[in-house]
């Protein structure tokens, strides 16, 4: 089953105008500099920028062949425009359009987010879907989510079924239960949170292949400076000292710390791709850059233990 092409893909949270707009222009040239960069994964969901990202994405892939791509994208979450006057829902993304994500786990809503993403993506099928962020939701996940999927699957309709989440105990759940083809994992396997260690190591032995998302824990690990983000919110000062004791070991072994915390999640055998988010040809262009730095073995032992320290 094929979830990923190469290992690293381009994650398009950015691309919806996460934190920050991103102009038409830029975020084409993303995807087309990941393109010509070798990307040949690439990951999307209706929440990202309330749809904005699947359109971007849609439009820049239009020129390639479909079937030189592996696509994915998520169910679990319909775009609802809100009643006149109501006030928009809390969300990380801005300039979005005139909808918001509504959680719906449902047989209906899985069917109606399929279809809503492949419109807005302009394509006919996807390679990959996860049921996203399920963390409230869990039995009616089970209960309608997977079924929904797992029968897409065996029609044909999809290619793979994930889940997507940033927590590990109720991912864990679904790997045991559920025949999963892969997860993606966001944030919990990185130099800083390696709390997915355990789930990863269960994955490899049920192989299910794991996609690495957030191994820059959203900002932290690419630059740890203040105001730095981690898991999307801002990083308390105790997470940017231990970050930037990481920055320093790498240091004095020549490399960037961006560099070590893309290879280190690559480096374990359940990981079929990680994928990063940029919101320009730059910011690709250097991901492809750290995948490719020459790191010493010894580095890793050394961010162990500038890890563990209090």
């Amino acid at each position: 089953m094929i979830v990923a092409s190469g290992r690293l893909g381009l994650g398009t949270a950015p691309l919806g105008n996460l934190f920050t707009a991103v102009s038409d222009a830029d975020a084409d040239a993303t995807v087309h500099s990941a393109w010509a960069s070798g990307i040949r994964t690439f990951d999307t969901a209706p929440q990202y920028g309330h749809g904005l990202a699947e359109v971007r994405l849609g439009r820049a892939l239009a020129q390639y062949p479909r079937d030189q791509f592996v696509l994915s994208s998520k169910v679990g979450r319909v775009l609802v425009a809100p009643p006149v006057g109501a006030p928009r829902s809390t969300t990380a993304f801005v300039d979005i359009p005139a909808v918001d994500p509504v959680f719906d786990f449902s047989r209906d809503g899985v069917l109606r987010s399929l279809d809503d993403t492949l419109t807005r993506l302009g394509v006919d099928r996807l390679d990959v879907v996860h049921v996203h962020d399920p963390d409230h939701h869990e039995a009616e996940a089970l209960a309608t989510a997977f079924p929904t999927l797992i029968q897409l699957r065996e029609q044909g309709v999809v290619g793979a079924v994930g889940c997507g989440m940033n927590q590990v105990e109720m991912l864990a759940r679904f790997v045991e239960q559920v025949d999963l083809d892969c997860i993606l994992l966001a944030g919990r396997y990185s130099l800083l949170d390696r709390s997915g260690a355990a789930l990863l190591d269960e994955c490899a032995r049920r192989r299910v292949q794991v996609i690495a998302g957030g191994v820059f824990n959203s900002g932290l690990l690419a630059a740890p400076v203040e105001g730095a983000t981690f898991d999307y919110a801002a990083a308390a000062p105790s997470l940017i000292a231990r970050a930037q004791r990481l920055q320093s070991v790498c240091a004095e072994f020549g490399v960037p710390l961006p560099a070590a915390a893309l290879q280190f999640v690559l480096q374990h055998a359940a990981v079929t791709c990680a994928l990063v988010g940029a919101r320009s040809a730059e910011e690709i262009e250097a991901d492809v850059a750290f995948a490719e730095v020459a790191l010493d073995p010894a580095l890793w032992p050394a961010l162990d233990a500038a890890v563990q320290k209090p």
